[in-house]
């Protein structure tokens, strides 16, 4: 034979998430492509000298993970060793976080900033004892008062900081907010330390930018734990101009241009999607313009390894801080608002019209920041205005998050080709919390699976990591069993859906979102080699069982990035 494949799989479950979800059991992958698909005869012809063939043993064969929205280089700055672990289990205890930055005190030079990521309120004791106890500058200022300290919490929107931080950046009494930001103060009116939204890039432009070096770092990091995870493609959603007061500048401009280098160095062992961020929080229809008429050409020089797919917008804020925009008031009154330029509801509205219709008359894919069913219904309705005024084919806009979907806004996003990225790892870390926030019936249906798929929308998955570990395995027995992570009660039961739906959005679905689903996102011969091995038959497993499933094999582009020492797949020599 004048081509054998260089890797096959033999005996195990290869799950290919066809349109069928057939299940076969060989594969074989000559070059960087799948090049057979079915039992032991359709491959055996494929088998030479040099071919390596794994023994799956019962194990699973998976396209290649796709975690659709992942902050990979923040995510690499939020995990050990370049940031203290603040979030579950590593803390559960406001005093757990003052010991981790004591620890932290100890080992870094005086003066010098110390950074944490992952606090959580609804992990801490305290808070949860008592839910008008908050994390405050005082609970740091007696373990670091010479250290300025800076934690991020696990959403992203809130940040907590001492009394030496405070100084340092010049926040007082006196100082007022930026747009779309809050300074929380006390009864006497001083600055408690939390930073709300806009307000976090007060923190942001005191720190020193992260040079080139640290974002490498953080990137390598990431990409070794998505190999471990069997995860081979990922979206940067929000690299620009806009996300340079973001975690020192993690979502900036020069990001891209990191991950430019790894690409020329062989480095990315994921495929890398990016949106573009043009600008930030509260930012008018004007200022996005003129910011996208500059950023010029951006790609990538293999589309299929790194691509500009289109930009972020940011829309509303989050439920836990109240400012994600909903149609009824949270728990204790306010609906929250869209953090766009205005000054009233209507201005706004036509601020976020304005918007979308420079991005998609611009031939970008929007990805628009929304969760409140107010603020998601009012960005859907601008997609469709955008596309009735300018028709575009296959435009593939999305909502990133959902949280709140409503039967409304389900039937435009369906009726126009539109999608939404959806997180169940934040639903299994937050179902416990929002309740305080939403009531118990709200609170349930956050991230409507079941419905936005019946209701015809592409529904991809994402981590948002850091704001969760992007472990999609936990993600899948999320949608599967809504059962939440503090107390593993059930929540919102209706929304549950299968296997192979949850497997699509991680998968062809995500592949979709990335305009790649003809050439990734399932095992199909002529397809790109990315796929991932877990150990035991993931079809039989109990979904309780699934986030601890061991990922033992992972191949982007036919390369193997990641083997484990494992007893299950097995390798041997071809014969």
């Amino acid at each position: 034979m004048d081509t054998y494949a260089d890797l096959v799989f033999l005996g195990g479950r290869v799950v290919t998430v066809d349109a069928e979800f057939s299940v076969a059991s060989a594969l074989a992958v000559t070059g960087g492509t799948i090049s057979a698909v079915g039992g032991p005869d359709d491959v055996a012809p494929l088998i030479g000298p040099d071919t390596r063939v794994v023994e799956l043993r019962g194990a699973t064969l998976l396209p290649g993970i796709n975690d659709s929205h992942l902050h990979g280089c923040a995510f690499g700055m939020a995990s050990p060793p370049l940031s203290l672990d603040l979030g579950h289990p590593a803390v559960s205890r406001l005093a757990d976080v003052a010991g981790a930055v004591e620890e932290a005190v100890a080992r870094t030079p005086h003066g010098q900033w110390i950074t944490g990521h992952g606090w959580d309120t609804g992990y801490l004791d305290e808070c949860l004892a008592d839910p008008s106890r908050t994390p405050s500058r005082h609970d740091l200022d007696a373990v670091s008062p010479d250290h300025p300290v800076v934690l991020y919490s696990f959403s992203g929107h809130a940040t907590w900081v001492n009394s030496k931080a405070l100084d340092l950046i010049g926040i007082d009494r006196h100082t007022v907010a930026p747009p779309g930001g809050a300074i929380v103060v006390d009864e006497a009116g001083e600055p408690t330390g939390m930073l709300h939204e806009g307000a976090q890039a007060l923190v942001q432009n005191a720190l020193p930018p992260l040079d080139r070096r640290e974002r490498t770092d953080a990137i390598r990091s990431t990409l070794d734990t998505l190999a471990r995870l069997g995860v081979t493609s990922y979206t940067e959603p929000g690299l620009g101009p806009g996300g340079e007061g973001i975690m020192r500048g993690a979502l900036g401009a020069q990001t891209l241009e990191v991950y430019r280098e790894l690409l020329a160095a062989g480095e990315l062992t994921a495929r890398l999607g990016v949106l573009l961020l043009p600008t930030g929080m509260a930012s008018t229809a004007e200022e996005f313009a003129e910011v996208l008429a500059g950023l010029g050409d951006t790609g990538g020089a293999d589309p299929r390894l790194l691509a500009i797919h289109g930009v972020k917008v940011f829309a509303d804020g989050i439920v836990p801080n109240k400012t994600a925009w909903m149609h009824e008031p949270y728990v204790g009154g306010g609906c929250g608002s869209l953090c766009v330029g205005g000054d009233t509801d209507d201005e706004r509205i036509a601020e976020i019209d304005a918007i979308v219709r420079h991005a998609h008359l611009a031939g970008y894919q929007l990805g628009i920041h929304v969760t409140g069913d107010r603020a998601i219904d009012t960005v859907a309705d601008s997609f469709a205005a955008a596309m009735a005024e300018h028709p575009r084919p296959d435009a593939r806009h999305y909502v990133i998050h959902g949280d709140f979907l409503t039967a409304h806004s389900m039937k435009v996003l369906a009726a126009h080709g539109f999608g939404v990225n959806m997180n169940p790892t934040i639903k299994w870390t937050v179902a416990d919390m929002e309740e305080e926030f939403v009531g118990a019936g709200r609170a349930a249906y956050a991230w409507p699976y079941r419905d936005a798929l019946d209701a015809g929308v592409r529904v991809a998955s994402g981590s948002d990591a850091p704001v969760t570990h992007p472990d999609w395995r936990q993600g899948v027995a999320t949608m599967m069993l809504r059962e939440s992570k503090a107390a593993g009660r059930v929540s919102g039961p209706e929304q549950r859906i299968g296997l192979a739906e949850a497997l699509r959005t991680y998968t062809i679905d995500a592949a979709w979102q990335d305009f790649a689903d003809d050439w990734k996102g399932s095992l199909e011969p002529g397809k790109v080699a990315d796929l991932c091995v877990l150990d035991g038959d993931l079809l039989a497993a109990d979904p309780h069982d699934i986030p601890t499933m061991p990922v033992v094999l992972t191949v982007m582009n036919g390369r193997i990035v990641y083997e484990a020492a494992h007893d299950g797949a097995h390798a041997t020599p071809g014969d």
